[in-house]
């Protein structure tokens, strides 16, 4: 009793970790994106690729390696993703141009895939059902925790002591987390133990998902990206013929058209973020480029929204453990949908102090979404879907992201066209801000519905599949 009451605090302080590593260098990263530019002397399509490289090479990866991690061993994963990311991290400091940067990014993005696939995995396995929607809730508040921190600490460190101190200081973190994994993560969980791995459909997906990701996200910016979104989307397509015809699948589609449940909680958090990732890029606009704040006091602005997804996450993840996922994720999606449409109504004159209690409501709509959403992806799948199942959430969520900013990039180069932002008109990009937050309070109003046709989670078995 008393070696599993440490397995579960250890493994708790390890998924943790591990999940404020990536969303803290993510964030903390684009406050030192133009340092990065002013060292290498880089363009600013170079420079976005700092950032889309790693989200990318994430999202591509992440099914594949759930799936490994589900036949070889989710611990086994685990530990070969915090290495690479340790490796990647300092490399990334060690950069001596752009590509090289980009590279290393990449290796990142990797490593990334490994952990993200398997931490909530792990945690699932580790921890009972009636547990779990706190525990994913703690899970759930590290990432906001990490996102919250970013801009602050990236910021500052950026400043005094240079943007290789960010990767450094986040590669320093994973050694912590390694030794952590070694010596106190006992035992294995593999749930797909002696299944085939399926290499021609981890292939398939990957490239399919690359370069769907890559026209969505470029569809604005470049002429050959609706080409590129084509081909994604027809590899797609033969993904998911082949999927079909093999006993064991890297990703078995019968999770989407047979359990509900699965389908649906992963369907919202699609919508979820598509609606609302790119919230943060625009109102850092809206508040540099139109209220005239500099980048730290726009910074403690934005901060409102994750400190109280930090706040409330855990006990939203209790929560869905006493009543239905179903119920909580919805309510969390209607005032996520309530705060993008009072952003809709943004304008110069609008007081700073609405801004701040919009973006707290914003908060505590993500916060009673997100935990219960993962609870009920997590409790819908047996035990050797575990690692399917977390990277299949992963993927929405990065892909979310990536639908979110091509929807962004399309509409300020529609309103503002391809100017620089010092030359762009505060009007015109208000207009394009109120016209992307009706497009997000579409999109996130349909997420209602999709959140409440899941079905109830509680009181039955997990679908086969």
């Amino acid at each position: 009793m008393q070696q599993d009451q440490a397995l579960k605090k250890y493994t708790l302080l390890i998924a943790c970790v591990a999940s404020f590593l990536t969303p803290f260098m993510g964030s903390a990263i684009n406050l030192a994106i133009p340092s990065i530019g002013r060292e290498f002397n880089s363009s600013a399509l170079m420079l976005s690729w700092v950032a889309t490289s790693y989200l990318l090479a994430s999202a591509a990866l992440l099914v594949p390696f759930g799936r490994l991690a589900d036949i070889v061993g989710r611990k086994k994963v685990f530990i070969l993703g915090i290495v690479t990311f340790f490796l990647s991290s300092i490399l990334c400091g060690l950069a001596w141009s752009i590509e090289s940067l980009i590279a290393f990014r990449i290796l990142q993005g990797i490593a990334s895939a490994m952990l993200f696939s398997t931490g909530m995995a792990i945690l699932t396995s580790v921890f009972p059902p009636q547990e779990r929607g706190r525990v994913l809730g703690i899970n759930v508040a590290t990432v906001y925790t990490g996102l919250s921190l970013g801009p602050v600490l990236g910021g500052a460190m950026n400043h005094n002591l240079g943007w290789q101190s960010i990767f450094y200081l986040t590669g320093l973190a994973s050694l912590a987390v390694l030794f952590l994994a070694i010596t106190r993560l006992k035992g294995e969980w593999a749930g797909a133990r002696g299944e085939k791995f399926d290499l021609t459909g981890a292939v398939l997906y990957s490239v399919g998902l690359v370069t769907f990701m890559y026209g969505v996200s470029s569809i604005a910016t470049s002429v050959w990206a609706k080409y590129v979104l084509v081909v994604g989307f027809l590899v797609l397509l033969a993904f998911i013929k082949y999927e079909l015809s093999i006993k064991f699948p890297v990703l078995n589609l019968t999770l989407f058209s047979k359990n509900v449940t699965f389908a649906f909680s992963n369907l919202a958090a699609l919508i979820n973020y598509s609606a609302t990732f790119a919230v943060g890029f625009l109102l850092s606009l809206y508040l540099q480029e139109v209220v005239g704040y500099n980048s730290q006091t726009a910074g403690f602005v934005l901060l409102s929204q994750p400190v109280i997804m930090a706040l409330l996450s855990p006990y939203a993840g209790t929560l869905s453990d006493r009543i239905e996922p179903r119920v909580v994720s919805s309510l969390g999606m209607a005032l996520t949908t309530l705060g993008l449409f009072v952003f809709c109504f943004l304008g110069a004159g609008t007081p700073i102090w609405l801004v701040v209690i919009n973006l707290a409501l914003l908060g505590t709509g993500f916060a009673l979404f997100s935990s219960p959403n993962t609870n009920s992806v997590m409790g819908s799948v047996e035990k050797r879907f575990y690692g399917v199942a977390s990277s299949t959430l992963g993927t929405m969520r990065l892909t979310g992201q990536a639908v979110s900013m091509a929807i962004v990039t399309l509409l300020l180069a529609l309103y503002v066209g391809n100017v620089k932002l010092s030359h762009a008109d505060a009007g015109a990009l208000t207009a394009g801000t109120r016209t992307a937050f009706i497009v997000f309070t579409v999109i996130c109003f349909g997420g209602v519905f999709a959140s409440l046709a899941r079905g109830n989670a509680h009181g039955r078995e997990p679908d086969k599949g």
